[in-house]
């Protein structure tokens, strides 16, 4: 129990810490959506990218490493798809205008949350680099933690192997990267408890989601509280930037997916 609850706040800070910085299509779209008022939106959204959050990091942290050998060849057209489904979301982002009725209020929300709970799932989905930032994140979070004298199960170890196998070319994992079947079966905890790699890895992808979900929490709140000290021409030139910031991932991942393919070298 001591090394889950180890694992699970290590998870909740790197969920948060590394969902900080603002330069991201997530955080764009919960900053565009959260200067227009639309919190529930915005943190909907944010629930979606966390739950692929949750998947990648788990299968990065459990040892899957052969799933995404199997899903390699698919990446250079998972990132163009990426690519435009960000160009179609920084077009509608562009062409949004804040409207205050009399009392100061923003738009009445057109979409359903449903749509904005997809939107951030497909986005997250469409950019499978996530897998490496994760796994990276993980293995700098886990190697602290267990320099510490904690023991997290070997989940430092699984990590590091990973991390290994593709550190000449961080684009494309390689094809000698660790099985799951080289993961320990059973590890035990400090108390000498076998307790199986599976529930070490769910408590920590778990946690980095929840982690994610709290930082964007508390970024849009504070967003929507203080976005009516900006005037209103002022809120849709950037709302409009943050369009224009989509677009430039998407260039990015367009560049990504050919360079892949081989018409860049």
């Amino acid at each position: 129990m001591e090394t889950l609850l180890t694992i699970s706040l290590a998870g909740l800070f790197a969920g948060f810490i590394f969902s900080v910085p603002v330069a991201g299509p997530i955080s764009i779209l919960v900053t565009s959506y959260s200067l227009k008022g639309e919190f529930h939106f915005a943190l909907v959204t944010a629930v979606g990218a966390a739950v692929v959050d949750f998947l990648y990091c788990f299968i990065a942290v459990f040892g899957f490493s052969q799933l995404y050998i199997m899903y390699q060849p698919l990446v250079p057209y998972t990132l163009l798809g990426g690519a435009i489904f960000m160009v179609i979301l920084g077009y509608k982002i562009i062409h949004m205008h804040l409207k205050l009725d009399s009392n100061g209020r923003g738009d009445k929300p057109r979409l359903r949350k449903r749509g904005r709970f997809l939107t951030g799932i497909m986005v997250s989905l469409l950019n499978p680099s996530l897998f490496f930032g994760w796994l990276t994140s993980s293995f700098i979070i886990m190697s602290f933690t267990a320099s510490l004298g904690i023991n997290i199960g070997g989940l430092d170890t699984s990590l590091g192997k990973a991390v290994e196998s593709i550190q000449n070319d961080p684009a494309v994992i390689s094809q000698q990267a660790p099985p799951a079947a080289e993961f320990p079966a059973v590890s035990k905890n400090t108390d000498g408890k076998p307790v199986h790699p599976l529930f070490y890895s769910l408590a920590y992808a778990l946690a980095v989601g929840l982690g994610s979900i709290i930082w964007f929490f508390n970024f849009s709140k504070f967003l929507v509280k203080h976005r009516h000290k900006l005037k209103v021409n002022v809120v849709d030139k950037i709302i409009h930037l943050l369009g224009f910031g989509l677009w430039g991932f998407a260039l990015y991942l367009s560049y990504s997916a050919l360079r892949m393919i081989g018409l860049f070298t």
